[in-house]
């Protein structure tokens, strides 16, 4: 129903009176009364020429009265019913080689307007028809215009205008009638129509939006995906599998919440067995056991990496959206320190081959950015490539920075959910949460990162980051 206030939500459909129906319906009105007005001008000129005709034939056809006596004279009387019959005081008619033939009964006063149909034209006939219709009292006309009997024949009229007005307002009555029967008629079935066709489709998203807000779980109050192939059914479909989508993703947070939970509780016990093994791996490191002695590095490299993966569970659970401390600083700068602290790992610091001038200023989280860098160089050394080469160029008001490594590429499986947390990892004993960071650190400063190829001849990643965040403030760092 109109106006209701669906279950479950504080959606309120407008009433009837300022629904889209409604609207639909007056306006169709107003564009048909619209049309019927233009067409009704040139209708009405039309109607008045018609009308002036009609009394030139019937004045042609009261001077041949006089053409049948010898003498062309009728009676006082005959002339009188004649004019009457004509609707006209006087009555003239200039036919060649028979000169000029007249009735009239009484000498009429002066001619308050003349009318040459012969001139007469398109917009001319309007404004005369308009002047007839706008002017109250009677006035004198003298109309000319050749016979519609006979072309070779010239007659005039000396008539009141009041009869022709008075026939040209019933004439307009009429239309005024015809033309509101018409535009309800017409309204009603584009109302119709509109309202099957895009109203009621229109309000059964609108409902199905609201319903989805309050309860984006319930699939039994889940729109149909709709047959139409226009855009009304488009949109439908959209909508339908954009719900789809928003609840599969909704159903997969509330578990993985569910589970950062629980992995929050399990880790803090899991860091302690952890670390009591690796308090136990060091002495057995200084064990006077040769055997036992080449056997603990394997098992402290080994704690150490489920260490590790604890840590980063842990502060990928913990933390929040992205909050950047912006500030200015030199990019080649922050590559020298990313290279520095790479010693130790793979070919250390001289794996990281930094190609990027002096002068790339950038306005961004410094150390979030350090991470980016970071991880990406620390993954491929980790993986196998010798070398790590960093570039720069701008782009616009952009900078797109290209990491590329020679290392061997990464599998299939990992290049398919290489961005998503825990879905895959490139290298063993991987987490897969490097890349999900580095992505939401671009996208928080209004980049993006995406592998570009990767394959036996190496790897690329491409970032572009904007060279100034415009409108961003900076915010504190979450700790």
């Amino acid at each position: 129903m109109l106006g209701h206030r669906s279950p479950g939500n504080s959606l309120r459909l407008p009433p009837l009176t300022k629904s889209l129906s409604a609207k639909l319906l007056l306006l169709t009105i107003a564009f048909v009364m619209l049309a019927e007005v233009l067409i009704y001008a040139p209708s009405i000129g039309r109607m008045r020429l018609v009308y002036l005709q009609e009394r030139l034939a019937a004045a042609h056809l009261s001077i041949l009265a006089l053409e049948a006596t010898p003498d062309n004279m009728v009676s006082k009387e005959m002339e009188v019913e004649l004019l009457q019959h004509v609707g006209a005081y006087t009555v003239a008619l200039a036919k060649p080689g028979a000169g000029k033939l007249m009735l009239m009964v009484e000498t009429p006063e002066d001619v308050d307007a003349t009318y040459d149909l012969r001139e007469a034209s398109f917009f001319g006939l309007i404004r005369d028809a308009v002047v007839t219709l706008m002017v109250p009292e009677n006035r004198l006309l003298r109309i000319i215009g050749i016979s519609p009997k006979d072309s070779n024949v010239l007659v005039e009229v000396v008539m009141d205008e009041a009869p022709l007005r008075r026939a040209m307002l019933d004439y307009s009555w009429r239309i005024l009638a015809l033309s509101l029967v018409i535009s309800m008629f017409t309204a009603a079935l584009v109302y119709l129509s509109l309202h099957l066709m895009m109203v009621r489709p229109m309000r059964r998203i609108t409902e199905s939006m609201a319903a989805f807000r309050a309860n984006p779980e319930v699939v039994a109050e889940a729109l149909p995906a709709s047959e139409r192939g226009d855009e009304i059914g488009i949109a439908q479909r959209e909508l339908v599998n954009m719900q789809q989508g928003l609840r599969a993703a909704l159903l997969q947070k509330t578990r993985l919440a569910a589970l950062g939970t629980a992995v929050t509780k399990v880790n803090h016990d899991l860091r302690n067995i952890l670390a009591t093994a690796s308090l136990i791996s060091d002495r057995l490191g200084k064990s006077g056991d040769p055997a036992v002695r080449s056997m603990a590095p394997s098992l402290v490299g080994a704690i150490d990496r489920a260490l590790h993966l604890c840590a980063q569970t842990l502060q990928f659970t913990r933390e929040g959206p992205v909050q950047l401390d912006l500030q200015s600083f030199d990019l080649r700068d922050l590559l020298t320190e990313v290279r520095e602290a790479l010693a130790g790992i793979g070919s250390g610091r001289d794996g990281l081959a930094n190609e990027i001038d002096r002068g790339f200023s950038l306005e961004a989280d410094r150390e979030q950015l350090y991470r980016v860098f970071f991880n990406l160089t620390r993954n491929a050394l980790e993986a196998g490539a010798a070398e790590v080469r960093v570039e720069a160029r701008p782009v616009r008001d952009f900078l797109v920075i290209d990491v590329e490594d020679n290392g061997p590429g990464m599998p299939e499986a990992a290049k398919q959910n290489i961005f998503k947390p825990f879905a895959a990892s490139a290298r063993e004993g991987g987490t897969g949460l490097g890349l999900s960071i580095a992505q939401d650190i671009m996208r928080a400063h209004g980049g993006d990162i995406r592998l570009e190829r990767s394959g036996p001849e190496g790897t690329l990643f491409r970032l572009v980051l904007p060279l100034r965040q415009a409108g961003a403030q900076p915010t504190a760092k979450a700790s």
